[in-house]
């Protein structure tokens, strides 16, 4: 059932990829946007923020079908599909389940049935350049075509060329960052930085928040767990400290540059040393209140910014999502398994105590991310405007589309410029779909730029330096990316 897609006009739409897609319908800032975009779009691969599993890169394995790459992982994907009716455990969630060659291709038929859903999205512009360019596919999901493109899909990812490294290779990527668990030992990440046949740099990083939920019931064995993983009695507060500062130091040590904080609120007033040993000690015991809680949390994340500034690590910032918003999923399938919600966020007053401390101090880097848009042009931007350590970064989740992508832009730059933006992470699960992302924010970036070229605000040869720095050299900066040897 294999057979080309193409050649059959009635099965439905066809794909095509637009070369001026994203970019102005204004004939002549359209043809600046894209002299912008020409200038980058072969630049390597920068993705600082993302989560795709070292595993694949470790075996590099076929993948079996194509629900196990392309869809069970990807939360974006995965939440419409369930607020449609479909159970996540038809799509193959959590991923990483065994699931039979007849259950992964009901699951597939699932997702194509359902294509109409995802108009309007990111998710379809992105699954649509992943099945042109991957799969040179030129026909829509679709109820009618979902066997014949599961077929053609498995029939190609068996293929030598589009095993994970073949693919770390096609797409470019010269700077890949998984999200790692804060005990966990790296050893897949040992294994490609010994593996002379590996030419690109894949770098853990710092992912504490379990070290910092005090009022997670499992917290009090994770205080076991990080005191066997560093040799130091993580029992008592200051033992505290000197484990975790030591689980940073052995992620830098293994090629790290950055640590990412998904916490719900970014407060950062720090309560005293003796309180914090009081709070300490009563959440080791499961007798913190909320209010307690709130304040250990805070002061935890300050005493992480007091680190980065020891180890360089540049420290990243994920506040405003409510996780795991839907218990009873939570319950059934685990966790992360893309029922996150967003709150509301405050910076100005809770990153305060923070940056009077540590916002003018040479190697401490801080990268603001939010989907709070309310946020942008009266708090983020007047942050990175004035303090030497903080950047913005790209929207994410839920925001990193192209009508917020233009949103942010132009309400942050013009008070806080181009240099202040960290550059554009994929944030994502979905490997395939890392070049259609960082493609997308290229075009992007040069429709805004042409704008700004076509009313006289900016030099084409000004546009041109910027669309590179927010390509490649604004990423390398601020997560401290040597550029590649090759």
């Amino acid at each position: 059932m294999s057979g080309q897609l193409g050649d059959n006009a009635d099965m439905g739409t066809r794909l095509q990829l637009h070369p001026d897609r994203l970019f102005p319908a204004d004939p002549s800032t359209r043809s600046i946007a894209r002299q912008l975009y020409q200038s980058v779009a072969s630049l390597p691969i920068l993705s600082p923020h993302g989560h795709v599993p070292i595993d694949w890169l470790v075996s590099d394995r076929p993948w079996v079908d194509p629900l196990e790459l392309l869809i069970s992982p990807d939360h974006y994907i995965t939440r419409l599909l369930h607020a449609s009716g479909v159970a996540l455990e038809r799509l193959g969630v959590p991923p990483g389940q065994a699931l039979s060659a007849d259950d992964a291709r009901a699951g597939w038929r699932l997702f194509c049935e359902h294509w109409p859903v995802f108009r309007g999205t990111p998710m379809k512009y992105w699954m649509e350049q992943v099945l042109v360019e991957v799969f040179e596919i030129d026909q829509a999901p679709s109820r009618e075509t979902a066997d014949q493109l599961f077929d053609q899909i498995a029939q190609r990812l068996a293929r030598p060329d589009r095993r994970p490294r073949a693919l770390m290779d096609r797409f470019n990527i010269e700077f890949l960052a998984t999200t790692d668990d804060p005990l966990d030992a790296l050893q897949g990440h040992d294994q490609l930085a010994s593996d002379p046949g590996f030419n690109h740099r894949v770098a853990p990083t710092f992912r504490p928040d379990r070290l910092l939920n005090v009022t997670d019931p499992g917290w009090p064995q994770t205080l076991v767990d990080l005191s066997a993983s560093t040799g130091v009695d993580a029992l008592h507060w200051n033992g505290w400290l000197a484990a975790v500062a030591a689980r940073r130091w052995f992620f830098k040590e293994h090629g790290g540059v950055s640590t990412d904080h998904g916490l719900v609120d970014a407060s950062t007033e720090p309560v005293d040393q003796a309180t914090a040993q009081r709070l300490f000690n009563k959440a080791r015991h499961g007798q913190i209140e909320q209010g307690e809680a709130t304040a250990l949390a805070a002061t935890m994340l300050f005493e992480q910014a007091r680190m980065a500034c020891d180890d360089g690590l540049t420290m990243t910032l994920h506040p405003g999502v409510l996780r795991d918003h839907h218990a009873a999923s939570a319950a059934r399938l685990g966790k992360d398994i893309g029922a996150d919600i967003p709150t509301s966020v405050e910076f100005t007053r809770a990153l305060r105590p923070m940056l009077n401390a540590f916002g003018t101090h040479p190697n401490f880097q801080l990268v603001l991310f939010t989907i709070d848009e309310s946020t942008y042009s009266r708090e983020l931007a007047p942050l990175a405007g004035f303090y030497p350590s903080v950047y913005l970064g790209a929207p994410w989740w839920f925001i990193d589309a192209p009508e917020a992508i233009g949103r942010f832009k132009r309400a942050v730059t013009e008070s806080a410029g181009f240099s202040r933006l960290a550059g554009f992470v994929d944030d994502t699960r979905a490997f395939l779909s890392i070049p259609s992302r960082h493609d997308m924010a290229r075009r992007l970036d040069a429709a805004h730029l042409a704008q700004l070229v076509a009313e006289h605000r900016l030099t084409i040869d000004e546009a041109s330096e910027v669309i590179g720095q927010l390509v490649s050299a604004n990423p390398r900066k601020v997560f401290r990316i040597s550029a590649s040897a090759s």
